[in-house]
């Protein structure tokens, strides 16, 4: 027969020892930095203003930094703590506007801002995480100016018929008034012979 507490013990050693990891796991994971980023590729026609969107999660403060690769190379856009004033780079002062969440708004967009669009949260030395978004701009599409066209060609074969019923109305008309007036004349005249007739 064995003792109560040697079956309580065995089954109480691995549970503390499962406590112990799921504690030691949410302690390493709430002292990281998440980054959730809901697009990771958008496609802009020129002159349009992009939000790069971005969220993330950690318990200090931390440094942003986003980065522009494409083929002329890697270039700095801006790099900021949340609540401080943004250090934005030479080449997108008064085209970047930055958010809390980490966030930037691109303004009025050209084909070269096509690439990848990298950002870096940083909370302390070796916590930090990274994400990209990819940016595709072109120019207007074939396919749009041909929509238009195509309304236009509409638009005017509209306004073709409409002017053609017109003047069939108009010509109708005028037809109608000239059978109207000459039947006036007729029993106007009509009438001076029966008037003559009679005296």
């Amino acid at each position: 027969m064995r003792p109560q507490w040697c079956g309580r013990r065995t089954h109480g050693i691995p549970l503390g020892l499962l406590a112990l990891w799921v504690a030691a796991a949410r302690c390493l994971q709430s002292q990281g930095v998440s980054l959730h980023i809901p697009r990771s590729a958008i496609n802009a026609t020129v002159q349009e203003d992009i939000l790069l969107s971005v969220d993330y999660a950690c318990h200090g403060v931390p440094t942003i930094e986003w980065k522009y690769t494409s083929n002329w190379g890697v270039q700095k856009i801006v790099e900021w703590k949340p609540g401080t004033p943004a250090n934005v780079s030479q080449s997108h002062r008064d085209r970047v506007c930055t958010f809390d969440n980490g966030s930037i708004q691109l303004f009025s967009v050209g084909v070269r801002d096509s690439g990848y669009y990298v950002i870096t949260v940083t909370e302390h030395p070796g916590s930090r995480q990274f994400g990209t978004i990819v940016l595709h701009v072109s120019e207007i599409r074939y396919e749009d100016l041909h929509f238009v066209a195509v309304l236009f060609a509409l638009l005017a074969a509209v306004a073709a018929v409409l002017i053609s019923l017109m003047w069939v109305c108009n010509r109708c008309a005028y037809k109608f008034q000239r059978k109207r007036r000459h039947k006036l004349q007729e029993s106007t005249t009509e009438e001076l012979e029966m008037k003559d007739v009679e005296c």
